[in-house]
């Protein structure tokens, strides 16, 4: 292509650069296609269920509904059962309580698919690449949001 002038050279290949531009910030994904939230509805309700079962297991064991205790036992050996019970039942509690907050994320999660905010980091408005949220499906910032955060 020739042109007349410098200006006329000038003049297209601001507009070509400022067009370029343009078509390449209306290319960049500004959310994730309904089926790829629909395969992340399934990554993230399969999750939810074993952490449910897990929950409930966790949750038995706190309150003696599997029916194993000391009640049966001699004295002596009672009060040291019961030590090592409660421990255990502290340490149990401590599982619960992280289990069910990873419970929320993951309904959390469900309900950003549900209005397609799914994968947008929270602080950048980017989306969050796959891979991190196949790893962290209740994830809400990138690695990059994550580690500014941190400094």
């Amino acid at each position: 292509m020739q042109f007349k002038n410098r200006r006329t050279f000038e003049f297209f290949t601001k507009n070509f650069q400022q067009n370029s531009l343009k078509l390449m910030i209306m290319a960049e994904k500004t959310r994730y296609t309904d089926i790829e939230l629909e395969e992340f509805r399934t990554l993230i309700t399969e999750k939810l269920e074993k952490a449910q079962i897990e929950y409930e297991a966790l949750r038995n064991g706190i309150t003696n509904l599997d029916g194993n205790d000391v009640m049966d036992t001699s004295p002596t050996f009672k009060v040291l059962e019961e030590g090592a019970a409660t421990l255990s039942k502290e340490e149990s509690g401590r599982l619960a309580q992280r289990q069910m907050k990873f419970i929320q994320h993951l309904q959390s999660a469900l309900i950003r698919i549900e209005n397609k905010t799914y994968g947008i980091c929270r602080e950048t408005g980017k989306l969050i690449p796959k891979e991190r949220l196949r790893a962290v499906p209740h994830a809400t910032l990138s690695i990059e949001a994550k580690n500014d955060n941190k400094r």
